[in-house]
């Protein structure tokens, strides 16, 4: 035996039906704090300084942090190798 039932509800009825959450004004308010600080976000992309600031925080000062710590890290390799031979 087959039974089949077709029920033409809303999804806001069902949720009802089912005793979740109304959620929507949340998402709504979610969705508007989204996008204010993706509008942010565009205006500072479209300022070259405010773009390299978020890029790197520390400036040039930074680069020349990186840069330093991969030369130590080259230096203590190539002493291990040179103590090895």
């Amino acid at each position: 035996m087959k039974i089949t039932m077709e029920i033409d509800m809303s999804p806001e009825e069902v949720r009802k039906v089912m005793g979740l959450p109304d959620v929507e004004p949340m998402q709504k308010e979610l969705m508007a704090k989204m996008q204010e600080k993706m509008n942010t976000y565009v205006d500072e992309m479209s300022d070259p300084e405010m773009f390299m600031k978020r890029i790197m925080p520390m400036g040039i000062q930074g680069m020349d942090q990186v840069q330093e710590f991969f030369s130590r890290v080259a230096n203590a390799a190539a002493d291990k190798k040179d103590n090895k031979s």
